[in-house]
């Protein structure tokens, strides 16, 4: 492989990702970032699955706890600082491995985004009117950018960022976003997307779902909670946390909430399934756990 070369390990929440890498990163010298766009939050450890402190001891870990959770962040600002840790890491000679299960934020740092356009006082703007407005946000945005209206129609933050960008450049970021070149790979990159058989699958999801609930999910939420968690722009996102507040308001029983966890999880992960079936041609399918080893010799003699 060329002198910029990384490692890339892909594929669903639960699916053995972080291990997978954690394991490579110890029998090579390599350091790991995380691709996972929640992990991002600081306090945001149970709940999103990240390596613990013990994990992150034995290999140096990047683009983990950069952010507080009321901070605002889009895919460009991921691309940049993890650009800078591939940099990094290659400067003291050792391999950069690239894991997680955030699709787009993979696909960005792989092949590049164009650039669009933001004003800071313009999403001040935005966000102040209609962040606890989705109706009227969702109508006005539908005037101007009917097609982002409708794809975007579930997620705020989107909406907001869509009217900003049109408001810039008068078209729709749908028309300028996510533009990349499939044919120019910016990293010589040895990829691996993971399958494994649906039922292990969320078996392994049930089983994590219990161990977090088990390990202070409902803590960390609560802390979360305290720190500005209802109020955050970014970070409230993930299901399990929404969840897990409606429990701690008396509207669902734990049982009810451990299987809409579950359920919702698992919903999460056929999305990221069909990401990753129909993205990065440049990967390698590696099913789990019976080319493990295969996945390991693959790795070393390509980086000898």
């Amino acid at each position: 492989m060329k002198d910029n070369s990384i490692v890339v390990i892909m594929g669903p929440t639960g699916s053995g990702k972080s291990e997978l890498a954690l394991e490579l990163a110890q029998k090579i010298p390599a350091e790991i970032i995380s691709a996972d766009s929640m992990q991002l939050y600081k306090g945001m450890d149970i709940g999103t699955a990240k390596p613990s402190t013990e994990e992150q001891k034995l290999v140096p870990h990047h683009m983990l706890d950069v952010f507080d959770i009321a901070k605002r962040f889009e895919v460009f600002t991921y691309v940049r600082l993890a650009s800078e840790a591939i940099a990094s890491i290659q400067s003291r000679n050792k391999i950069p491995i690239v894991a997680g299960g955030s699709g787009m934020y993979i696909k960005a740092l792989l092949y590049g985004l164009d650039p669009l356009p933001s004003d800071s006082e313009l999403s001040k703007q935005l966000y102040d009117k209609y962040e606890n407005n989705n109706a009227l946000l969702i109508a006005e945005l539908a005037e101007v950018d009917p097609k982002a209206a409708e794809s975007f129609r579930e997620k705020p933050r989107k909406m907001i960022r869509a009217l900003e960008v049109f408001t810039l450049t008068g078209k729709s970021i749908l028309e300028q976003n996510t533009q990349w070149d499939a044919e120019k790979l910016k990293y010589s990159v040895l990829a691996f997307k993971i399958k494994r058989e649906r039922e292990d699958l969320f078996a392994r999801i049930a089983l994590r779902t219990d161990k977090m609930l088990a390990s202070g999910w409902i803590d960390e939420t609560e802390m979360l909670i305290a720190n500005g968690l209802n109020s955050s722009p970014t970070a409230k996102v993930p299901s399990g946390y929404r969840l897990i507040r409606k429990d701690r308001e008396g509207l669902i029983s734990y049982e009810e909430l451990r299987m809409r966890i579950i359920a919702d999880t698992k919903k999460y992960a056929r999305r990221q399934e069909t990401w990753f079936n129909n993205q990065h041609p440049e990967a390698k399918i590696i099913r789990l756990p019976e080319d493990k080893e295969h996945f390991f010799n693959d790795v070393l003699m390509t980086l000898k």
